[in-house]
């Protein structure tokens, strides 16, 4: 798998080791050609085997992650058939077991890399030591050879780890950094759209509503004096201007808080109801007090909280309060459930992936507020969601 962070070094790397394994393979043949023995025809059959399969090993990294393992170990043992047979042959081929070692801690999972430097290094050292008898050079060479493949495939292996780390927390800030910025525009959005629907509200509306009454009251007080038609026609044209006004209103108020937010919330805790829990709903204050965007985020954290209580806490009773005012907002969702460790359950939901308590938390981080949780297990659940004031 490549890493796009260290795809350089990864590079090199596997680069140094196919120069490696060429060079290697190429002393094979030519000493070969060399001697001239009289088994050339096999060695060079061997020789020519063993970079074929050693070719065929860039295959693999196309096949499917399950598969990969399987034909990976499969390869490996090929390969380190062909050179043991290649060995036998030709002494010079224990020269191949250097690139081998990097190859058996990059393909073999585990133990099995580290364990198949070991044997094909004892193997080599044999090899060697049958050809052309035990020498301290033929024991000490492979051994060093062992030593420093080891310490440099296990370090691969971490870097690659590491690697990995690395990529999934970018793509996880990533994702994160696309859902802040995908709720900051439709936060932007909505509380453009709140504000045209407070200007319109108090001004055209406002206007078109005291036309109307005017001309109500001049039609009512002389319906025979001259010109009526043209006052009655001047309040009916007024009438559905402000008709089609409000009709605008609503429709740049989002379809959840038709009526405001307390009344969205009222309704909320009449669904709860309906599933079969009492849930007690108390508004004061002046909700106008708050942006189009924090009502909406309100009772979306409000819909969230209920929507975890009803999974989770098991309760039978649930306390919903906002408390709007200039100087702050308060929203407490209460409930009498099974309750939780705060602590416990956020680690989870952050190794799990999930939203619950971290959504809520996110949509109170963006409007700058504060979120307060207190529970235990068997004791219920309190949420306190702190706007403070001076936002709206």
């Amino acid at each position: 798998m490549a890493h796009r962070t260290l795809t350089p070094v990864f590079v090199g790397l596997r680069t140094g080791l196919h120069l490696l394994s060429a060079a290697l393979l190429a002393v094979v043949v030519v000493r070969v050609l060399i001697v001239r023995p009289s088994t050339m025809g096999a060695a060079l059959a061997l020789a020519g085997c063993f970079a074929v399969l050693y070719l065929l090993g860039a295959r693999i990294t196309a096949l499917a992650p399950r598969r990969r393992a399987a034909a990976g170990a499969a390869w490996i043992v090929a390969l380190t058939v062909c050179w043991v047979a290649l060995l036998i042959l030709v002494p010079e081929a224990a020269y191949l077991v250097f690139p081998l070692f990097f190859l058996y801690l990059h393909v073999l999972r585990g133990a099995a890399g580290p364990i198949a430097v070991v044997v094909t290094t004892l193997i080599a050292v044999v090899a060697l030591g049958l050809h052309g008898g035990f020498t301290m050079g033929g024991v000490v060479g492979p051994l060093v050879g062992a030593g420093v493949a080891l310490l440099i495939g296990l370090g691969y292996r971490a870097l690659a780890r590491e690697a990995a780390e690395r990529e999934a927390l970018l793509s996880e800030l990533i994702r994160t950094r696309d859902r802040l910025a995908a709720a900051e525009r439709e936060q932007g959005v909505l509380a453009e759209r709140g504000r045209l629907a407070r200007d319109i509200h108090d001004t055209v509306a406002q206007g078109l509503s005291s036309i109307q009454m005017l001309l109500h009251a001049a039609e009512a007080a002389d319906g025979d004096r001259p010109g009526i038609e043209h006052i009655r026609l001047a309040r009916e044209t007024a009438a559905e201007g402000l008709a089609d006004t409000r009709r605008f209103i609503r429709e740049l108020v989002p379809p959840t808080l038709e009526g405001g937010l307390a009344a969205a919330l009222q309704r909320l805790g009449a669904q709860g109801a309906q599933a079969g829990r009492t849930v007690c709903v108390e508004v004061t204050g002046d909700e106008s007090v708050l942006r189009m965007d924090e009502q909406t985020a309100l009772l979306r954290i409000a819909q969230g909280a209920i929507a975890n209580i009803g999974q989770h806490a098991h309760a039978d009773t649930i306390e919903l309060v906002l408390d709007a005012a200039p100087e702050g907002t308060i929203l407490v969702v209460r409930d009498d459930g099974v309750g939780f460790d705060p602590a416990e359950v956020r680690a989870g939901a952050a190794a799990a992936g999930s939203f619950g308590l971290r959504a809520i938390a996110e949509r109170v981080e963006q409007l700058g507020g504060e979120l307060t949780i207190d529970s235990a297990p068997g004791q219920g659940t309190t949420l306190t969601v702190t706007l403070h004031g001076g936002s709206a």
